[in-house]
């Protein structure tokens, strides 16, 4: 036990303590599709490095994390679409989103469809289900089972893998 606590602050603190710098979230979403294309994105890493800003590559080209409570979408609390970064693709809806306080946007649920596929993510020494963008495969963070609410899961998302399409009612 003490091995995994001291291995948990050890990861806490190197992520931490990695410099990034300032990225301009919204410059993926220039070559976003229409939401409802189901066709698969597939590029080169190197079309994915030109789209992308070198954050968003990290995170959703190398499965990085950001780090906690430094996300733009974190406290975010307007009503609309978050949709992927690198491709466009709607996956979850505002009424989704809670406070889980783990220092990343928390859903409870994803947009129905196959928006999200998931794999067995073994690294760091944990278990974990990573989820990634059902359209471009593009890493989104990890879903857990200790959700509070009725469907008692956690998409726990990195910001940086999420762009927002503001409801129209609200603009």
């Amino acid at each position: 036990m003490k091995t995994l606590f001291s291995l948990f602050f050890f990861m806490i603190a190197f992520l931490s303590g990695c410099s990034q710098k300032k990225t301009n979230y919204h410059q993926a979403t220039t070559t976003m599709k229409e939401p409802n294309d189901t066709a698969k994105v597939e590029k080169t890493e190197q079309e994915w490095k030109s789209l992308l800003t070198d954050e968003q590559y990290y995170v959703l080209r190398q499965k990085g994390t950001e780090r906690p409570f430094t996300g733009k979408f974190y406290l975010h609390k307007e009503k609309g679409v978050y949709v992927c970064a690198a491709c466009g693709n709607e996956l979850f809806t505002s009424d989704m989103k809670f406070d889980s306080h783990c220092g990343w946007p928390s859903f409870d649920k994803e947009i129905e469809g196959g928006k999200i596929s998931t794999q067995l993510d073994t690294t760091h020494g944990m278990i974990r289900t990573e989820i990634m963008c059902g359209k471009c495969s593009s890493h989104l963070g990890h879903l857990f089972d200790d959700g509070p609410t009725a469907t008692g899961l956690r998409y726990c998302v990195n910001s940086v893998s999420l762009d927002f399409k503001k409801d129209k009612e609200q603009e």
